[in-house]
C-alpha cells in the first residue's frame, strides 16, 4: 500500500536524521523503558530518606510475594543434583509436559508438545512471535494502552497500528474499534488482563473481535492473502478478581487454534520475575520456526529453573494453595487503594479509578490539568501531575504516556505488588493533603 510506504520511509528519514553512522538504524531510533526513567526521581529521593509509596513497578517485592515454597526448593535440589548445563532449545521435555496438562486442566487448551516451547519468561515469546510473523513494513494493530508494543513494532520495522481505547470500554478493544484498522494488518496484540489498566475482556467483547478476525482470515483465503494472527499475551490470567472470568480466543471460538499464539509463563502468577521462565502455544509451523529463531539468540530458561517448573505445575493442590494466599493479598492491596480513591472522589476531589479486575494494576485518574499548586505553578501535562504527586504526597505513579497515549487525560497505573496494605494507607493521607492544597 502507498500509505504504508510513505509511513516507513517517513520513519525512516526521521530515524536517519539522529543517526551518525555509528549504530544501526534500529537500534539508534529505539527508545528506552520510560517507567525506568521515572524509577531515576524515586532513587534520588530515596536517597534522600523520604519515604516513597512505589506503585511503579510491574513486580513483586519478595518481603511482601514471595515465590511458592515448592519451586524454591525444586530449584535448590535442581542446581544440587547438577541441572546446570543447556536446556533443548525449545525447553525440558518435563516443563513442556506440565504446562500442555496444565492447560488442558485449567484452559480446555490441548495443544501438542511440538507446538510449545520454553522461554526465559514472556519477552522472548513477544519478540519471537514478532519476529517469526511480521515483516519490515508489515501492520500491527495493537490497542492503547498497552505494554511496549510500539517498542516491538520499531525493532522488527512493523508500522504500529495503535488503536485509542477509552474508559467507557475498559480500556479494551472492542470489535467495533478493530473492524477497519485490521483489513491489512498481519498481527493484532492483545493481552488480558490488560497491564497497564488491571481489566480484562468480557466474553461477549472478545467473541466479537474472534470473529472479526475469522471473517477477515476467511476473505484473506479466498484472494490467497496471508493471513491475520492474534498474538494472546494472558501472563496474569491467574490473577483475576472478584466475578471476572479469564476469557481466551480458543476457548470462545475454537477455529482460533489456526490463527493464535499464546504468550504466557510464572512470572506474575507466581511472583516469579526473576526466575525467567515462560512459554508460547501455537501454531506448530509458526512454534517450530520460533525455536529455530531464539536459538539462534539463546533465549531459552535456566535449566534448573525449567525443571523446578515443571514440578510446580504439576502440583496442583500446591498451585491452588498458593494462588488463593496470593489473590487474597493482592486484591486487599487493590481494593484498598480503589476505596481510597473513592473516598477521595466523594470529598469533592477531581479523581477516579477503575474497578480493579485482574493483574497487578489499578487505573486511577488524577484530573488535576489546570490545577495550580502552592507555589502558583499551573498543571498542564500527565507529568506534571506525576511530579507533584510525587513530591507533595511522596505517590509514584506512571503515567498511560508511557503506556502509548498521547493525550493528558490524567489517567496512571498504580502497581501493588511491591507495596504493603500500610504503605498505601499512609501513602492515602498524604495524598489527601496534597490535593487539598490544589487551587
Amino acid at each position: 500500500m502507498r500509505e504504508t510506504d510513505d509511513v516507513l520511509e517517513q520513519t525512516i528519514d526521521q530515524i536517519m536524521g539522529d543517526n551518525d553512522g555509528r549504530l544501526s538504524l534500529m537500534a539508534s531510533g529505539l527508545k528506552g523503558s520510560e517507567i525506568l526513567k521515572i524509577a531515576t526521581d524515586i532513587r534520588r529521593m530515596l536517597a534522600e530518606g523520604k519515604e516513597i509509596c512505589n506503585l511503579t513497578v510491574g513486580d513483586f517485592n519478595p518481603a511482601q510475594f514471595r515465590i511458592p515454597k515448592l519451586l524454591e526448593d525444586a530449584i535448590k535440589d535442581a542446581l544440587t543434583k547438577g541441572e546446570t548445563n543447556y536446556p533443548p532449545t525449545d525447553g525440558i521435555s518435563q516443563l513442556k509436559e506440565s504446562v500442555q496438562q496444565f492447560y488442558k486442566q485449567r484452559l480446555n487448551l490441548d495443544y501438542p508438545l511440538d507446538s510449545i516451547i520454553i522461554t526465559s519468561g514472556s519477552r522472548p515469546g513477544i519478540f519471537g512471535t514478532y519476529s517469526t510473523l511480521v515483516d519490515p513494513g508489515d501492520i500491527v494493530v495493537y490497542p492503547v494502552p498497552t505494554w511496549n508494543n510500539n517498542h516491538y513494532c520499531h525493532i522488527v520495522g512493523a508500522i504500529g497500528r495503535p488503536v485509542v481505547c477509552g474508559e467507557k470500554d475498559a480500556f479494551l478493544p472492542t470489535r467495533a474499534l478493530l473492524k477497519d484498522a485490521v483489513k491489512d494488518a498481519r498481527l493484532l496484540a492483545l493481552n488480558s488482563p490488560l497491564n497497564p489498566t488491571g481489566t480484562a475482556f468480557a466474553k461477549d467483547t472478545l467473541e466479537g473481535i474472534c470473529d472479526l478476525v475469522l471473517e477477515e482470515n476467511e476473505s484473506r483465503r479466498k484472494s490467497g492473502t496471508p493471513p491475520l494472527y492474534v498474538m494472546y499475551d494472558q501472563v496474569y490470567w491467574i490473577l483475576t478478581f472478584g466475578s471476572t472470568v479469564h476469557y481466551h480466543p480458543v476457548g470462545l471460538r475454537p477455529e482460533m487454534v489456526d490463527y493464535t499464539i499464546y504468550v504466557d509463563g510464572i512470572s506474575k502468577a507466581f511472583a516469579a520475575t526473576g526466575v525467567r521462565v515462560g512459554w508460547v502455544a501455537g501454531p506448530g509451523d509458526v512454534i517450530q520456526k520460533m525455536t529455530s529463531l531464539l536459538a539462534h539468540v539463546g533465549a531459552w530458561a535456566p535449566r534448573a529453573e525449567q525443571v523446578a517448573t515443571a514440578k510446580l505445575l504439576s502440583a496442583s493442590s500446591e498451585v491452588e494453595q498458593y494462588s488463593v494466599t496470593m489473590k487474597a493479598g493482592l486484591q486487599q492491596r487493590l481494593d484498598t487503594l480503589y476505596a481510597g480513591v473513592v473516598a477521595l472522589r466523594k470529598q469533592g476531589f477531581p479523581v477516579n479509578a477503575m474497578t480493579p479486575m485482574g493483574a497487578i494494576y489499578l487505573s486511577a485518574q488524577f484530573n488535576l490539568i489546570g490545577k495550580r499548586t502552592p507555589s502558583g505553578a499551573q498543571l498542564t501535562t500527565n507529568e506534571e501531575i506525576r511530579q507533584y504527586l510525587l513530591q507533595e504526597a511522596q505517590l509514584a505513579i506512571v503515567p498511560f504516556q508511557a503506556f502509548g497515549s498521547l493525550e493528558n487525560t490524567g489517567w496512571f497505573r498504580l502497581s501493588v505488588g511491591a507495596v504493603s496494605v500500610q504503605e498505601i494507607q499512609s501513602m492515602l493521607g498524604r495524598l489527601n493533603n496534597a490535593l487539598a492544597k490544589l487551587t
